[in-house]
């Protein structure tokens, strides 16, 4: 099963709306000098915008606010009906708070402000880069999961030449061979000649057009029977297939599988509840009992009623059709209120699929729920914090800055008048002051929008900060793919202010870890690391031991650390150098 994968030097194609068809054909220009891969057309009106989308694909959409007949806003949400999934970002020279708070609203991916100059034109691209891979990864990583919890018999990896790399038991199983025989075996020697020829031609154009392709096929056994089996392919961006299949000739699952089943889900520490097909509880494990106090004949044959409202059942309802319907994902995740058997209701994170059916007749749902209880309050706090914030932010922001900026310019002034050392001296002077004010800023505003917590990927987002960080000779080593929930946008100033400590307070070719622990994960140098009795005072605001630095960024560290309710403890790195903890962590689920 060859076909071409997803190549990191893929074009991006990226449309561009502003009625400003000037400006728009300069950024055109600073854009493709900025990455090779950008394909930019420019539209000079929204209307415009909607016919080349409907007419082309693009992977990111750019546009102005301020447009006359229909804003940046409006054309945002025409957007969001036909592509939800696009990314999209206002970019606009007349913004505000307001505007950007209305934009994040109406589905904006990003929001970013016109600068004078050229420089902002490499953050642009930079913020296109990093939203154009992480849609298509997470593309890719949704292809891989329908796979394997669509599996329910065996699962094969097949190389781009057609050649079995990895199988496992199951899958040996349903071709009645050993897993050792069928490493190294080509795909088209589980199939008759007919059925080969047959995915040859019909089963991978499909793959290759779309990347997925399920249906039933004819398999051949290893002692030349044949058997008709439900078979999903899919591709991973390594250029390898994935191939699911189960024996569907006989139905019937037996009781060992299913107390196998049961065994693995009693042992989850999250509540875990199978409904039938009349919305009534059929199993619930251990955990879903403990959680909210019933008995399991309080719930067995009985509806979700018992712990849910009438609005909360509703609520339900809806996100069950939306499985079922062939337009809509296999599984939902969403927010919903229990009701224990005492006390308070408890914020639960509902993931809900359906049991797997034929045809029309629908066997019911199940679900894994999660406390979010912690999370919530955790949430009302930092907004409490982020309204007492705002006005020392806008002294910061506004106050100081404007007289540092006209001090900057009287000195780029005073160089065309006269020549003096004590012109640099002063020119450092007010860096630093500029620096200082930065990072205050950015420690004030650590809690800022933290309610947008989403899952975080370790294995990209410490990627994607590494490339925002003058790194020099340095290296970063990811040994960590698991995922967080957390506010992605204060997660990066963590790790960027972790790897920019790293690599000031080293030699060039430090290498820097990011991975995980049970509880937390870490981010570790090989450098000469911190003394014992000099780590309780890395943390204070104004702390450095360099005459570059601002003292903040690890301040910043333990801020957005303990805005997520998490610890961070410093200790010696496996190579002698640092290594910064952070615990109380929870991952989600895989």
């Amino acid at each position: 099963m060859k076909r071409k994968g997803v190549e990191t030097s893929d074009p991006i194609r990226i449309l561009h709306v502003d009625d400003e068809i000037d400006f728009a054909e300069m950024a055109t220009a600073f854009l493709e000098r900025e990455d090779e891969r950008f394909e930019i057309e420019t539209a000079g009106s929204t209307s415009d915008g909607l016919t080349r989308l409907a007419d082309s694909t693009f992977d990111c959409v750019i546009s102005d606010y301020d447009m006359p007949r229909q804003d940046g806003i409006e054309f945002l949400k025409a957007v969001r009906e036909d592509y939800p999934e696009l990314p999209f970002i206002l970019y606009t020279g007349k913004g505000s708070e307001e505007v950007a708070s209305d934009a994040i609203s109406a589905g904006a991916t990003d929001y970013m402000q016109k600068e004078s100059g050229t420089d902002h034109f490499c953050v642009l691209a930079e913020r296109i880069k990093t939203l154009v891979e992480r849609t298509r990864a997470e593309r890719q990583r949704q292809q891989l999961i329908e796979a394997v919890e669509t599996a329910r018999e065996g699962i094969g990896i097949i190389d781009s030449d057609g050649y079995h790399t990895a199988v496992n038991q199951a899958y040996a199983d349903v071709y009645d061979t050993r897993p050792s025989e069928l490493i190294g075996k080509h795909w088209a020697k589980l199939y008759p000649e007919c059925e080969a020829e047959h995915i040859r031609s019909e089963v991978l154009p499909t793959v290759d057009k779309v990347g997925y392709w399920r249906g039933r096929t004819t398999g051949l056994r290893a002692g030349g029977e044949t058997f008709v089996q439900d078979c999903v392919v899919s591709t991973t961006e390594q250029e390898m297939t994935i191939c699911v299949v189960q024996d569907v000739s006989d139905e019937a699952e037996s009781e060992e599988q299913l107390s196998r089943y049961q065994a693995l889900i009693e042992v989850l520490k999250d509540p875990v509840y199978v409904l039938d097909e009349e919305g009534q509880f059929d199993f619930v494990n251990d955990a879903f009992t403990e959680t909210f106090g019933y008995e399991r004949q309080e719930l067995l044959g009985n509806g979700v009623s018992v712990i849910k409202d009438e609005q909360a059942v509703e609520q339900g309802l809806n996100n069950l059709r939306r499985v079922l319907s062939s337009d809509e994902p296999d599984s939902v995740y969403f927010e919903t209120e229990i009701q224990p058997k005492s006390g308070e209701s408890i914020p639960c994170e509902d993931h809900m699929t359906a049991l797997p059916y034929e045809g029309d007749k629908f066997d019911g749902s199940v679900g894994i729920l999660r406390d979010v209880s912690r999370q919530k309050e955790r949430e009302r706090e930092l907004k409490r914090q982020n309204r007492r914030l705002d006005e020392f932010a806008s002294i910061v922001s506004h106050d100081l800055r404007n007289p540092l900026n006209v001090a900057e310019g009287n000195v780029e002034l005073l160089r065309e008048e006269c020549e003096s050392d004590r012109i640099d001296t002063i020119d450092q002077s007010l860096t630093r002051m500029s620096d200082l004010i930065d990072d205050l800023l950015q420690l004030s505003r650590v809690g800022d929008d933290t309610e947008s917590m989403e899952s975080v990927s370790l294995a990209e987002l410490p990627n994607n900060c590494w490339q925002s960080v003058e790194t020099g000779d340095a290296t970063l080593q990811m040994k960590t793919s698991r995922t967080i929930r957390a506010d992605p946008s204060r997660t990066s100033q963590l790790f960027e202010n972790l790897m920019r400590n790293a690599v000031e307070h080293t030699s060039q070719d430090v290498t820097v870890t990011v991975g995980e622990f049970e509880g937390g994960f870490y981010v570790e140098d090989d450098g000469s690391g911190i003394p014992e009795d000099s780590r309780d005072d890395v943390f204070e605001a104004g702390h450095t031991t360099i005459d570059e630095g601002t003292g903040f960024g690890l301040s910043i560290v333990k801020e957005v650390a303990e805005a997520h309710g998490w610890d961070i403890s410093i200790t010696e790195g496996s190579e002698g150098g640092a290594r910064f903890e952070i615990t109380n962590v929870n991952f989600e689920m895989s």
